[in-house]
């Protein structure tokens, strides 16, 4: 049997599949908690336009009577209750009993203020607690809180990804005589086998969504290369200036990254029946890496740490016995 018939018909007893299996298996518990992290964050992200929404509260209507202050009254208003702070904007609604919008800053301290139109008084924060809690959720997951060391930390974090994706996808390919029942969860499965066939089938099934995300990944950490790449494919021209292929192969990269399907040919445009379905496959795709990775904790710590623990306790059982033994028969 040569070396390819047998990666077919009992891939197992391949070498090669096994130095990719060891790979898959400690860059997953490497990159696991970093996978779970942005895998979660990515499917709420998916809904990042509805939460804002949601936590978007009424505006502040101000009931009073009376001349409305002037941006220089309000100025010195906000200045006065923030001292040292110097005002960068006012922003004033259509509705001119609306609360108005003032930023300030002291430094590096930036403050966002409502004031009354009418006395000046200060009535809260712009952005509500819940507002500035989505905000901090999304750039968790474009950056990691980190900006733009965060954001080439996460170009690399996809490409571990695609890694994985790859090598997973060699490890799930049992034989070719038994493939079609690794897609499936068998029935009346041990909880040992009921993992290992879990772990496999939702790789399988979400290989090509988990591929997209990895490679969109890597692009949104590290738009440059892929700009530098796209010029050197088809350099820009006047003539192409709105047409090139690669740019529209950037743009579908980013907007399919998190589920936004609004662009020529496709039905979705704006709220609706077909936003909500491609918004739903998404973030349930988007949870696949971290299932993925708690199936996989689970395995590794069946096959490694718990065989470990017990050969240690089977050690440390007699060597005890001994010990014990020792300090009977001491005078």
């Amino acid at each position: 049997m040569t070396y390819w018939q047998r990666w077919i018909r009992q891939p197992q007893t391949v070498w090669l599949r096994k130095a990719i299996f060891q790979i898959h298996l400690w860059s997953g518990i490497g990159v696991g908690l970093y996978v779970l992290l942005v895998s979660v964050t990515g499917s709420i992200v998916v809904y990042s336009n509805e939460l804002y929404r949601a936590a978007t509260r009424a505006p502040i209507i101000v009931a009073e009577s009376g001349a409305r202050l002037t941006d220089e009254q309000l100025r010195r208003a906000a200045t006065s209750a923030y001292p040292g702070y110097t005002v960068l904007a006012i922003s004033r609604a259509r509705n001119p009993d609306e609360a108005v919008s003032v930023s300030l800053k002291r430094g590096s301290d930036l403050k966002h203020r409502l004031f009354s139109p009418y006395t000046g008084a200060d009535l809260g924060d712009s952005a509500p607690l819940r507002i500035r809690l989505v905000s901090k959720l999304l750039k968790l997951h474009d950056d990691l809180l980190a900006g733009a060391t965060g954001r080439s930390v996460n170009g690399v974090g996809a490409l571990l990804v695609v890694v994985l994706a790859f090598t997973g996808i060699v490890v799930w390919w049992p034989g070719i005589k038994t493939w079609r029942r690794s897609l499936t969860v068998p029935r009346n499965a041990g909880w040992q086998r009921f993992t290992w066939s879990l772990h496999g089938m939702i790789g399988f099934w979400s290989f090509g969504f988990i591929l997209l995300f990895g490679v969109s990944g890597i692009y949104l950490g590290n738009p440059e290369l892929f700009q530098n790449l796209a010029d050197r494919i088809e350099p820009l021209t006047e003539a192409n200036a709105r047409t090139r292929t690669v740019d529209q192969v950037i743009y579908w990269l980013a907007y399919l990254h998190v589920g936004r399907i609004n662009g020529i040919g496709i039905p979705c445009r704006g709220p609706g029946l077909c936003d909500f379905t491609i918004k739903l496959i998404w973030a349930v795709f988007g949870l696949a890496p971290a299932a993925m990775f708690v199936t996989g904790a689970v395995m590794w710590w069946n096959r490694v740490v718990r065989k470990k623990l017990g050969r240690s306790r089977f050690l440390e059982g007699p060597l005890a016995n001994a010990r014990g033994s020792e300090r009977v028969s001491e005078p």
